[in-house]
């Protein structure tokens, strides 16, 4: 029968009730106790129409400008007083590096690359490679830590580390302004004129070293990167140039078109390499005057792929390419440059 609860299968345990009860035993009172009445929509953080933190719109932003943080997002820095993840310190361009693995650190170490902490993670297999990154840091007088594993991998983020990872600081770039002083100092004690090189948005760190090789290798006395769309002076670009930049000083221009304007402005001759162009560096006198590899020189070198940019390419006082037989269409940007600069370092010796 329906509703009969003694039932098989329908029996309610002994002392219990079902349904509802009557009051909610004091629960609510309690909940609303010491609470006050309730504040006004624009005083409430949450409400659309909430007033603390300026005027608001229909779409009620006020609120959520009220809890956005008030520093700078984090496409420009970050928004609290902790510092940026580790990941971004090391992507960064300019900012601290980290070298893992044991050929690169050992790589990096016979390059002289300005260390400051060379981590070792405990209980790793002591080999040659090993043996060598530890003396030759505490030769350097770098700072050799014996961490766990885990700081290890934290360092590494997903790199293969093979137990070892190095602490490198940010690269310091000269102003413009040094740059020159420093590279006419340099001229003046070899009693020449300056050279520098300037590059517009090379990428590749290994071409940015193998650059800076060749500037060393051929007389030049600076070379100048550009704030933005171009590679900075990382560990990779650190060991292709043979410990060159640590020889040879480098800058960094916030805009280059206007630095190289204002050098020409300074007496400086701006020669940049466009392979486009039909007149080539054998007409060098004829395209940035008589004598214009003897004279100050700035020598400035495309990206890989796209070559000068047009701004930069508009403020050099001429262009010339690189001549070259068979279907080879360009070259590769630090080698243009090596070739440059041998042809450069020719004319003056034989002046």
């Amino acid at each position: 029968m329906a509703g009969n609860s003694r039932r098989p299968g329908a029996r309610r345990n002994p002392g219990t009730k079902k349904g509802p009860t009557k009051g909610s035993g004091g629960n609510r009172a309690k909940g609303l106790e010491g609470k006050g009445p309730t504040p006004k929509a624009e005083n409430r953080p949450n409400h659309k129409a909430y007033e603390g933190g300026g005027k608001t719109g229909k779409s009620g932003h006020g609120a959520a400008a009220a809890r956005r943080p008030s520093g700078p997002t984090s496409r420009g820095g970050p928004s609290s007083q902790a510092g940026p993840t580790r990941r971004r310190e090391r992507d960064a361009p300019d900012g601290p590096q980290v070298v893992v693995g044991r050929n690169p650190v050992i790589e990096s170490l016979r390059a002289n690359i300005p260390a400051t902490a060379l981590h070792v993670a405990q209980g790793i297999d002591i080999d040659d490679r090993v043996r060598e990154a530890l003396r030759t840091a505490g030769d350097r007088g770098i700072s050799v830590l014996e961490v766990p594993r885990a700081d290890v991998e934290r360092l590494a983020d997903g790199s293969v580390h093979q137990g070892l990872a190095l602490s490198v600081p940010a690269f310091e770039y000269l102003h413009p302004d040094d740059l020159l002083e420093e590279a006419r100092q340099a001229a003046h004690l070899a009693r020449t004129e300056p050279l520098l090189v300037a590059l517009d948005g090379v990428t590749d760190p290994r071409n940015l070293g193998a650059v800076v090789r060749s500037a060393a290798a051929f007389g030049a006395h600076g070379v100048l990167l550009p704030l933005r769309r171009s590679v900075g002076v990382t560990p990779v670009a650190w060991r292709t140039s043979a410990g060159a930049a640590a020889r040879l000083p480098i800058g960094r221009a916030t805009n280059l078109s206007r630095t190289l304007g204002a050098w020409n402005d300074d007496g400086f001759v701006t020669v940049g390499l466009d392979g486009e162009v039909s007149t080539t560096i054998d007409d060098l006198d004829a395209v940035a005057g008589p004598d214009a590899a003897r004279g100050p020189l700035v020598l400035v070198v495309g990206s890989e792929g796209k070559g000068l940019s047009r701004l930069v390419r508009e403020t050099c006082t001429g262009t010339v390419a690189i001549p070259m037989a068979g279907d080879v269409e360009s070259l590769n940007a630090s080698v243009a440059a090596g070739v440059a600069l041998a042809e450069v370092a020719r004319r003056r010796r034989s002046a």
